[in-house]
């Protein structure tokens, strides 16, 4: 059999685009889809939760999976060595449209399947690392990072010497916020960020 894999990580992403780029190239090669397995989850969640799990164990010898490209099936090299083993062991194969991998049980198959994750897991590495960087740059020029602080921040605020006078005369952070209305965390974010107080 030949089985279609669609994944996409999100509700706001579309699984059209990889249905058309396998479909394309099915009829291109004369080849007929047999199944669809398509699923809208991240590629973090494990196996054993994604439809993909349950298509692995299913494969049989002479099966392809089709998908559009390598990082559809999983996000780290252990993750996609692992598929690639289990499709090994079967005697099954995988297509990857975008890198034109035909991956079966030869030893050429394994070392591109190897290569290919492992680029593609240092690449998210230095996306990672480039991320914190400027998370780091950014909050060292002292800029607010994360949710915009909302109208409770702004209240605390404004009172700012009275919760000051408050602390004090150390009255605790609980009565604090119950006599101010607000949460108790929001307050102890306040004065954790005040720490002037």
């Amino acid at each position: 059999m030949i089985y279609g894999y669609i994944r996409v990580s999100t509700e706001q992403q579309h699984l059209e685009n990889q249905t058309h780029e396998i479909m394309s190239f099915a009829e291109r090669n004369g080849i007929k889809i047999d199944k669809w397995v398509e699923e809208t989850i991240s590629s973090r969640k494990s196996l054993n939760e994604r439809k993909l799990g349950n298509l692995l164990k299913k494969l049989k010898k002479d099966d392809i999976l089709i998908a559009t490209e390598l990082s559809r099936l999983g996000r780290n090299l252990l993750e996609v060595m692992g598929i690639l083993q289990q499709c090994l062991e079967k005697d099954c194969q995988i297509w990857t449209l975008k890198e034109n991998y035909r991956l079966g049980s030869d030893i050429q198959s394994k070392v591109l399947a190897f290569t290919f994750s492992l680029a593609a897991e240092l690449e998210r590495q230095l996306i990672s690392d480039r991320t914190r960087e400027s998370l780091k740059r950014v909050k060292a020029e002292g800029k607010h990072i994360g949710r915009p602080r909302g109208s409770t921040y702004r209240k605390l605020k404004k009172k700012h010497a009275k919760i000051k006078e408050l602390l004090e005369k150390h009255v605790s952070k609980a009565e604090i916020a119950r006599l101010l209305g607000c949460d108790w965390n929001t307050l102890h974010r306040y004065v954790k960020e005040c720490y002037a107080l």
